[in-house]
């Protein structure tokens, strides 16, 4: 596979140098990518970065997945509008691991083949530099003037900035190319990837080798992800979808993919899939010919879901999904672990109740209309079941003198009301 002409037809080359397509096609290359410590967990932000990483190693290519235990003590000025916290030794030592673990899914770390994955930490080259051996050494090598030059630094430093730019931030280009030039000497690195934000700090890189070691070093970036209608990609209204699904549970992982637009669909199915080309150009025609069907979102839910999580994870995704637009069944609810039944059901109204009213039990009448407010008055209860349109957990209703007990309750906590085919309602008892 030509890695250039592979990242070209999937629209995910932006910057590369010249001679880069050229290295790769004679040899077996070392690149690598830096990934932000500054959450145990990566989120789908960074999804782009680590396709790009299983790609190349795809390609018969060695990645190198740089974890920035140093430079996250810093924080890169790059795309931000102001200088972040800065993180101590322990909590980035449990970012790292929590990292490490994730990456794992996606690059063959193990297999002992010569493109076998890496993982480093550029804390490790850092943490013995003292500042005057660093100014020394590689501060030299770059000028001001150079670094002035980046549109990172010349962003924060404009007029309309208005929280200006600490040395601290501004030294982290140098850092960063030391890692580049750290990774060259020791480990054959020859070529950077990132996005395309990283392309001022990339380039440090290559001039710092070129200068300090006259090295010929690559740089490659692919294009900043975004969605159609101008919002952030991988933000949803609770913030960062991650890939850890204790942060972000399969099930609303699977629903944001399924959500996405038509035109946001047809390019991520290229940037976040293995499919081939004419696989995806197949799904593209299909999908166009009946877009309703949703036919390019179900299969990119499909492909990401299984892939970041397990093939379970996306059929229990599915069948939650089922339940909630009214084709699942009580089997199917009883199914579900807690984190996805309250995700599934995040938003509906809720009811609390004492356990022990359900021993020995409470006349349904009784419960959806006194202990908890479901419905308004006994009068509409009993015209909703005599109209089959009360359900309990997925199961209609018909006997108007029914007593709930604890055997209704899911998980041992929940009983789940529906009135008609839409409205949904939450008993929790406690």
């Amino acid at each position: 596979m030509n890695f250039v002409e592979e990242l070209k037809w999937r629209g995910m080359l932006h910057d590369v140098t010249p001679g880069t397509e050229e290295q790769l096609q004679k040899e077996m290359t070392s690149a690598y990518i830096g990934f932000d410590p500054t959450s145990d967990s990566l989120h789908v932000g960074s999804f782009a970065q680590i396709m790009l990483l299983k790609r190349f190693q795809l390609a018969g290519h060695k990645p190198l997945a740089l974890v920035g235990g140093a430079t996250g003590m810093i924080g890169d000025p790059s795309g931000k509008s102001q200088e972040r916290n800065l993180l101590d030794e322990e909590m980035l030592n449990k970012n790292l691991d929590g990292i490490k673990k994730q990456l794992s899914k996606f690059l063959d770390f193990d297999s002992g083949e010569p493109n076998a994955a890496v993982m480093v930490n550029n804390y490790d080259w850092m943490k013995e530099f003292s500042f005057l051996e660093f100014i020394r050494d590689i501060g030299k090598h770059i000028t001001v003037n150079y670094m002035m030059s980046k549109d990172s630094v010349k962003k924060r430093l404009s007029s309309e900035s208005k929280v200006g730019m600490s040395f601290t931030e501004f030294t982290y280009q140098l850092v960063q190319g030391y890692d580049f030039l750290w990774l060259y000497d020791n480990m054959g690195c020859k070529l950077q990837m990132g996005g395309s934000d990283q392309w001022g700090n990339i380039t440090t890189g290559t001039e710092l080798i070129r200068r300090k070691v006259s090295g010929e070093a690559f740089a490659l970036t692919i294009p900043l992800i975004t969605k159609a209608d101008g919002g952030k990609f991988g933000k949803t209204e609770h913030g960062n979808v991650w890939l850890d699904p204790e942060k972000t549970t399969p099930y609303q992982f699977y629903q944001f993919w399924l959500n996405t637009s038509d035109g946001d669909a047809e390019k991520y199915i290229k940037v976040f899939t293995l499919l081939g080309k004419e696989e995806i150009d197949a799904l593209i025609a299909e999908h166009n010919e009946a877009p309703h069907q949703r036919t390019l979102q179900k299969k990119l839910a499909e492909e990401i879901t299984c892939m970041v999580h397990s093939r379970e994870d996306y059929a229990l995704a599915v069948e939650a999904s089922q339940i909630l637009f009214g084709q699942g069944t009580a089997e199917q609810l009883r199914k579900l672990n807690e984190s996805t039944f309250l995700s599934v059901f995040e938003g509906v109204p809720q009811f609390n109740i004492s356990k022990a009213e359900l021993d020995p039990g409470i006349n349904v009448m009784d419960l959806l209309v006194e202990k908890t407010a479901v419905f308004p008055s006994k009068g509409e209860l009993r015209r909703t079941i005599q109209g089959n349109g009360l359900s309990i957990n997925k199961e209609k209703i018909g006997d108007m003198d029914l007593t709930v007990n604890t055997d209704f309750l899911i998980g041992g906590k929940y009983i789940l009301a529906q009135k008609g085919k839409k409205n949904y309602f939450l008993i929790i008892a406690e």
